[in-house]
């Protein structure tokens, strides 16, 4: 499996900066936060694009994906969503970006089959423009479907190969689901795998990898034990925690847990 790390983990920082870090502590590639606070995001230019694209490609560091916040199983007109992810889309194309994320976003308070079917349809409209631009919308576990089972009442409706999902472990733990149940809810459409570790189920602080509550030994084995060689995003939360410890000086720590959780399981 290939390592990344997000940058909601490094709020603002530059891309060189972004990259330095990447290449300094053994990381493979980055999952960029597209949201107009960073550097990186739909409203760039042709040439900011082509230019962010050229660093990650001198640095030998890929960009893993977008994470971006259209919510697709929002209330409201379809349009509008459409739009968001659209611009996401040509913006990941012009990247080299493989995934771009959403997030489900349904409103509690309507009913759950009509919440379903709002994000089914997007998702399949956005599809079609994925597919063109070679690149492939995942469905976080996220808000109103965290679990594995939740998000696959959307992405089973969809069945387009552009569309798939990207497991957020805290979320399904945080929704009562185990790890197993929650590969085998999302194998057959995951594109990646976020890690991370929490202090608690009350106080979701981001902490360094292994040392907070989350099942990180059960997933990794579970997809090793299945086989499935993709990413492992470390998404640590700094922008929504200020008091949490600066990533950077955690990086080598996380990256060599996961590497040994790997030989672990291997």
């Amino acid at each position: 499996m290939k390592l990344a790390f997000s940058t909601l983990g490094v709020p603002g920082l530059p891309v060189p900066e972004v990259l330095a870090l990447a290449t300094a502590h053994g990381y493979h590639g980055v999952e960029l936060r597209a949201h107009p606070e960073e550097p990186v995001h739909p409203d760039l230019t042709p040439a900011e694009r082509a230019e962010a694209a050229a660093l990650f490609r001198a640095a030998g560091v890929e960009v893993l994906g977008l994470a971006g916040y259209a919510r697709v199983a929002a209330p409201g007109e379809d349009a509008p969503v459409l739009a968001e992810i659209r611009d996401l889309l040509r913006l990941a194309h012009d990247l080299g970006a493989p995934f771009v994320r959403v997030f489900p976003g349904a409103d509690p308070d309507r009913p759950r089959e009509e919440s379903d079917a709002v994000a089914a349809r997007r998702l399949g409209s956005a599809a079609e423009d994925a597919a063109a631009l070679g690149v492939r919308i995942l469905l976080e576990t996220h808000d109103s479907h965290r679990t594995g089972a939740e998000a696959i009442r959307i992405l089973g409706p969809v069945g387009h190969r552009q569309v798939g999902a990207l497991w957020d472990v805290m979320h399904t733990w945080l929704g009562g689901e185990q790890p197993s149940d929650s590969y085998a809810a999302l194998a057959p459409h995951l594109g990646y795998v976020q890690v991370k570790d929490i202090a608690s189920a009350e106080d979701t602080t981001p902490v360094a990898l292994g040392t907070g509550v989350l099942p990180l030994t059960e997933c990794v084995d579970v997809l090793s034990r299945r086989g499935w060689d993709g990413w492992l995003c470390w998404e640590y939360e700094k922008r929504w925690y200020e008091a949490a410890e600066p990533l950077p000086g955690l990086l080598d720590a996380g990256r060599e847990h996961l590497v040994r959780l790997l030989g672990e399981a291997a």
